[in-house]
């Protein structure tokens, strides 16, 4: 990927024996959402939970900035003036055409879609429930920006029939929770119909990413707030649409096969072997000085000491590749060194 911005690189520390916090020493309360470089800075994007449960009315996006991934301004909301509703996963890209940061998030299990002339807004709702291939209920989601400029979203479909009775479903093929990736117009603000089939079920949390000549899918078996944290399974593929290969699971203790996906669990459960006992949210590329940083970042539910749901902690990990382009089994380490870009 070519960054085209001028700057100098840096060794940065990440720590994730204690939260993150902003320049005014108050805890970073951004999750579910994702880490992005704009122009020469980071920004960290999530849904602000505060002192709630995550249910309610009250979750708002945000973002943070910072020059060098320490040092974090709470930009504040970045979406106002919505319609009262359950609002998590909030996802940015910037379209180069349109010269416009778009915002892809999930109200009350619909998929909507923002603009905004800044990486930190503020963005205006185009819409609260876009028209995807699969007309329903969805859940978590994804967003990519390919080389070529097109773009694509990963997201989980609930159906259009969701039930509870469902969750009593313990054979694949599960009618919910299957994640699907899809192409986006040229504006990035809705669907082409460009679709691919269901790649698994019972899952949340897809991330989508590129290196070299492989695109990966990554996501695993559905969490809820878990406190277990989920594993990883890794999909490639030659083609942003597929078909996509599974190819083994990097978050679990046990032996993980790469020719069938990883048992099936209970919905909202999570997996009790994880390595890392976070939830998955992002995949971060970043710029580093001998090519590009691949970072998971996840989150780790009812992980703060104070009870606070905002203060739950994030957990960032450096992926490493095989000769072959797999993702190698994930490492749980309190702290990561790495040089990344600072804008001059």
């Amino acid at each position: 990927m070519c960054w085209g911005a001028d700057g100098s690189y840096t060794r940065v520390f990440i720590n994730n024996a204690v939260p993150r916090k902003d320049l005014q020493a108050t805890v970073v309360d951004a999750h579910d959402g994702c880490l992005r470089y704009f122009g020469g800075k980071y920004f960290l994007y999530g849904t602000r939970y505060g002192n709630t449960d995550g249910s309610g009315n009250t979750n708002r996006y945000v973002v943070y900035s910072s020059p060098n991934l320490q040092d974090w301004t709470d930009e504040g909301v970045i979406l106002k003036n919505v319609r009262p509703g359950v609002y998590y996963r909030p996802y940015v890209v910037y379209n180069q055409s349109t010269k416009k940061y778009v915002l892809w998030f999930n109200g009350d299990l619909h998929m909507g879609v923002a603009t905004a002339d800044e990486p930190t807004g503020p963005f205006t709702q185009i819409s609260g429930d876009v028209a995807l291939s699969h007309r329903g209920l969805t859940g978590d989601l994804g967003t990519f920006v390919d080389a070529d400029g097109r773009a694509y979203i990963t997201y989980s479909y609930l159906g259009s029939d969701f039930t509870e009775d469902q969750f009593a479903i313990s054979k694949e093929p599960i009618p919910f929770g299957q994640i699907f990736v899809e192409e986006l117009t040229v504006d990035y603000l809705a669907s082409t119909g460009h679709v691919t089939g269901p790649i698994a079920g019972n899952s949340e949390a897809p991330a989508l990413f590129r290196r070299g000549e492989f695109y990966y899918l990554l996501f695993d078996n559905t969490c809820s707030f878990c406190t277990a944290g989920t594993g990883v399974r890794v999909y490639m593929a030659r083609s942003p649409l597929g078909p996509f290969m599974y190819r083994g699971n990097i978050n679990r203790v046990s032996p993980s096969s790469r020719d069938l996906p990883s048992p099936w669990t209970y919905p909202g459960t999570g997996r009790p072997d994880a390595i890392i006992k976070a939830q998955q949210t992002d995949i971060a590329v970043l710029p580093g000085r001998k090519g590009d940083v691949y970072l998971w970042v996840g989150d780790r539910w009812h992980s703060s000491t104070d009870s606070v749901k905002g203060h739950d902690f994030q957990h960032w990990a450096v992926l490493s590749f095989d000769s072959d382009g797999m993702i190698q089994q994930l490492e749980n380490r309190d702290s990561w060194e790495f040089e990344i870009m600072v804008k001059e």
